[in-house]
């Protein structure tokens, strides 16, 4: 399939164009870029030819080639962030109901939970305000680890500030309680007692991971779509490796381990558990 050229277009993309777009998107981050997406990098990309007074794709690939410091922005152009506080509640549903329970009654007190693509913050802070409230930072050892591969949306993240708007369907009491006047009209802020909860890292899930873990919770929702299969296992291999015996993954609402991982069991919707946890729970009877 040959990409259209159209003389209305600002830039010219040339089919090799793309191709090395494509190539560079999937080596640097594991991004898949099939042609149907080629509009969709068009259109992100003639921001940056914008912003370096370009003409046309070639010179941007060549800007690419010759210029290490702008990889960092091209993959920040190409990265998806859609995300909302408490999106797919029924993660969040699931995680107050029964896990902040099973976690209380431990005895170390330590819980580490991951928001592996977390984007501008919103996953993250929806998580710290669930377990704030359950588990108080003065007796208990909480952290929250949430990466990005995007610099740009981190900034966002560590900042904690979004529109009123944003905040529209969050319940009364965790407005009162987490959320202050922004810096600006019409702008909110997270209060700094969630803010310290989170560390917010960049982390390219394709690269070398330095954490150790082990992880009580792990969310990576809506991002193995993007990946193909060879991807999708590596990463979730390395989940499965920092991942507690007892712990659980979240993932995206049309994504599924199925023919990915036999390391995990699928508990409920898009919840999965460590084969071993989930057959244990299995044998003592307790449902997801």
């Amino acid at each position: 399939m040959q990409l259209e050229q159209s003389n209305e277009k600002e830039f010219p993309m040339a089919q090799q164009d793309f191709e090395f777009i494509r190539q560079l998107a999937y080596r640097e981050s594991g991004i898949v870029l099939p042609d149907r997406k080629q509009h969709m990098v068009y259109s992100r990309l003639s921001r940056r030819l914008r912003a370096l007074k370009l003409n046309n794709f070639h010179q941007y690939c060549q800007r690419l080639e010759d210029d290490g410091g702008e990889l960092i922005n091209f993959i920040n152009a190409l990265t998806t962030n859609l995300t909302s506080f408490f999106r797919e509640a029924h993660h969040f549903d699931y995680l107050e109901r029964h896990l902040v329970p099973q976690w209380q009654q431990r005895r170390d007190r330590r819980l580490r939970v991951w928001s592996s693509a977390c984007s501008t913050g919103e996953e993250a802070y929806s998580i710290a305000m669930i377990l704030a409230k359950h588990f108080p930072p003065a007796s208990w050892d909480l952290k929250i680890l949430a990466t990005d591969l995007d610099t740009n949306v981190l900034d966002k993240a560590r900042a904690g500030i979004y529109s009123q708007e944003a905040m529209a369907n969050l319940p009364k009491a965790l407005l009162n309680q987490y959320v202050e006047p922004g810096p600006h009209p019409g702008e909110v802020m997270l209060c700094d007692s969630l803010k310290r909860l989170i560390h917010f890292k960049q982390l390219n899930l394709l690269g070398e991971w330095p954490m150790h873990g082990p992880f009580d919770l792990i969310f990576c929702r809506n991002v193995l779509i993007y990946f193909d299969a060879q991807t999708k296992v590596k990463i979730i291999r390395q989940f499965r490796r920092l991942l507690a015996d007892d712990g659980h993954l979240f993932i995206g609402h049309s994504e599924t381990l199925h023919n990915i991982s036999s390391d995990f069991k699928l508990i409920g919707q898009t919840i999965y558990q460590p084969q071993h946890a989930a057959l244990v729970r299995q044998r003592l009877g307790v449902g997801a």
